[in-house]
C-alpha cells in the first residue's frame, strides 16, 4: 500500500475513531485502526467487535492494499506534522512509513487480514432524520444511563422510532434507576409505507456518544438510522457507524413519571442552578446531598457536612401550597439543568419521598424524573 493524503483530511478521520478503538487491550488488533488504499480513497475502519466505524477520504493512491495500525500512535504523530501532504508506505512486514516534509517515522503494523470485518449492511430501510433533532434528543438523555451499571441494560439508550403517514417520530429514554430522562420530537416527514411502523432498540450509551460527536461536526447531509434484528445502522455523510443493539428487556419507564397532578414549584433555572452549586460546596461528599424545602412563595436549599460546616440560600418562586422537606443528590439535579435551554422550569412532587418531575414550559416533548433522598 502506499498513499499520499492532505494531513487535515487525514487527521478528521482519526479523530473520528479514537473513541472507538478499544481501551482495554484484550485483542491487540482492536487498538489498531485498519487502513485500506481503495480505488476511490483511503478507507479507516475502527471497532472494538461491538461498535464498528468506516469512513472514505480524499487522496491519491499510488498502489492499493491494507495494514493496522496504532490508532493513538497514528493520531499523535498526524497532530504533531505541519500542513501538506503526508505520504504512507506500507511492506509486506507489515512495518508503515510515514514521510511528510523531512519527518520520517516507520510504525509497527499488524496484517489487514487479520482485522475483524464489519457487518455487512444493506442500504434500504434506512430513515431519514433532522440531525439536529436527534442531536438535541442525544444530549437531552444520554447523561441519565448508567455507567457499568450492574444491570446491564441501564447502560444504553432506548431508541423509539414512529413513522406513521403523517410524521417519523423519535423518543429516546435514558436511565440508571436514580435519574430518568426522556425526550421526544418529529425527526421527519411522513413515512411512506403507509402503514404506521414503531421499531424499539436499545443501543448502548458508546453508540449514542459516538453519534453524537458524528452529529456535532455538522454538515448539510441528512442522517440515515435503521435497526436490523441485532445491529443500528447510522449513515451520515459517507460515514458508516454500526452497533450492536443490547439484548434484554427495558424497564417501564412510564410507571415512574409521575402524572401531572403533584404540587408543582416554578422557579428561574438560572438562579437555582448557581444556588444549588454554591450550596453543594459544603455537602458531604460522596451522596452530594441536599435539603430542598418547597413553601410558600420561595424554596430553601441546604447542606451540612461534620467537616467542613453548613450552607443555606432561598430563592423566590412560584409555589402555593403545604411545604415539602425533602432532600436530593444535587450532582443528578445539576446534571439535569445543564441540558434544559429554558429561564423558568418546574419541579413537581406528591410527598417528600415521591419521584420529582421536573420540566419545562418551552420543551413539551422533555421531562425528567428524579429520585429524593433520605437526609
Amino acid at each position: 500500500m502506499k498513499v499520499r493524503i492532505e494531513r487535515d483530511e487525514l487527521l478528521t478521520g482519526l479523530q473520528r475513531v479514537q473513541g472507538v478503538v478499544e481501551k482495554r487491550n484484550t485483542m491487540p488488533i482492536l487498538s489498531n485502526i485498519l487502513l485500506e488504499a481503495k480505488q476511490d480513497g483511503v478507507e479507516i475502519v475502527a471497532t472494538d467487535l461491538e461498535i464498528g466505524l468506516r469512513g472514505l477520504y480524499k487522496g491519491t493512491i499510488l498502489s492499493t492494499g491494507g495494514v493496522t495500525i496504532s490508532a493513538r500512535k497514528l493520531f499523535e504523530i498526524v497532530k504533531e506534522l505541519p500542513p501538506g501532504d503526508i505520504e504512507l508506505t506500507s511492506t509486506d512486514n507489515n512495518w508503515t512509513t510515514i514521510q511528510a516534509g523531512k519527518s520520517q517515522f516507520k510504525v509497527v503494523g499488524l496484517p489487514s487480514s487479520e482485522y475483524p470485518a464489519l457487518p455487512t449492511i444493506e442500504r434500504e430501510g434506512l430513515t431519514p432524520l433532522s440531525g439536529e433533532g436527534l442531536l438535541e434528543l442525544i444530549r437531552k438523555t444520554l447523561f441519565a444511563a448508567g455507567d457499568n451499571d450492574a444491570r446491564y441494560i441501564l447502560n444504553g439508550l432506548l431508541v423509539t422510532l414512529v413513522a406513521t403517514d403523517k410524521k417519523t417520530s423519535l423518543r429516546l429514554v435514558g436511565t440508571d434507576g436514580h435519574r430518568l430522562a426522556v425526550a421526544e420530537q418529529e425527526v421527519g416527514k411522513a413515512s411512506n409505507k403507509g402503514v404506521p411502523q414503531e421499531m424499539k432498540a436499545i443501543i448502548p450509551k458508546k453508540a449514542a456518544h459516538e453519534i453524537r460527536r458524528l452529529l456535532e461536526e455538522g454538515g448539510d447531509a441528512e442522517p440515515l438510522i435503521g435497526f436490523s434484528k441485532n445491529l443500528m445502522i447510522f449513515r451520515k455523510s459517507g460515514l458508516l457507524l454500526t452497533s450492536r443493539l443490547m439484548e434484554g428487556n427495558y424497564p417501564n419507564y412510564q410507571q415512574v413519571i409521575p402524572k401531572e397532578n403533584g404540587k408543582k414549584i416554578s422557579v428561574s433555572r438560572s438562579e437555582l442552578e448557581s444556588a444549588l452549586r454554591r450550596v453543594s460546596v459544603l455537602a458531604k461528599d460522596k451522596a452530594s446531598a441536599v435539603k430542598v424545602s418547597f413553601a410558600s412563595g420561595m424554596m430553601t436549599l441546604f447542606s451540612s457536612s461534620p467537616d467542613y460546616g453548613e450552607a443555606t440560600e432561598e430563592l423566590p418562586a412560584r409555589y402555593e401550597g403545604e411545604t415539602i422537606n425533602t432532600g436530593f443528590n444535587a450532582r443528578y439535579l445539576l446534571d439535569v439543568f445543564s441540558v434544559m435551554d429554558g429561564e423558568t422550569i418546574s419541579l413537581q412532587m406528591e410527598t417528600s419521598l415521591s419521584p420529582c418531575l421536573i420540566q419545562e414550559p418551552e420543551s413539551l416533548g422533555f421531562k425528567c424524573v428524579v429520585m429524593p433522598i433520605k437526609i
